[in-house]
């Protein structure tokens, strides 16, 4: 068999780019493979440990608020406590919410029996100004004349009714 001589020919390689550069120009030799390793294994394991911390900084923060939280409301129901201890106090709140009264005390609940407030009007308010006409020094200076001059009572003035005696409660007739 006859050899047959491999023949060569001269191949242009294009210059690498900056990136292709820095890529050949890295030896990864064994301890960098190695203390790579590591430390992607230090990542996994540590990972966890490291949130379960922080949560369990956040749970305790948490916590800590709902007892800042407590501690005000454990002082406002004290200072509730002290109050209920006066008895001023005490006969202040059952006057005003059980209507509570002393011996020989006559106490009187008054209803309000008026009508309704009537339905306020629905047309829309005008937009412009309006000036009114009224003297309000002379109002004032005639009705601190008239008040000052009159022979009238208040409650003539007024248009009530002078009051007439005080009623006295009455025993029930038993049955």
């Amino acid at each position: 068999m006859p050899k047959s001589r491999t023949r060569r020919v001269p191949v242009r390689i294009s210059r690498p780019t900056g990136t292709g550069r820095w890529l050949r120009q890295l030896h990864f030799s064994a301890f960098s493979l190695v203390m790579m390793g590591v430390l992607v294994l230090a990542v996994v394991i540590l990972a966890p440990t490291v949130q379960a911390f922080l949560s369990q900084r956040q749970q305790i923060a948490d916590q800590q608020h709902a007892v800042d939280q407590l501690a005000t409301q454990v002082d406002t129901l004290k200072d509730q406590r002290a109050r209920w201890n006066d008895p001023s106090y005490l006969r202040a709140q059952a006057r005003d919410r059980l209507y509570y009264v002393l011996p020989g005390e006559v106490s009187y609940l008054v209803i309000d029996d008026r009508a309704p407030a009537a339905k306020q009007d629905t047309t829309p308010v005008s937009s412009k100004l309006q000036k009114t006409q009224t003297d309000w020094v002379g109002s004032l200076f005639g009705s601190f004349m008239g008040a000052g001059l009159t022979e009238a009572t208040p409650q003539q003035l007024n248009g009530t009714p002078a009051p007439g005696p005080t009623p006295t409660p009455t025993s029930a007739p038993k049955k």
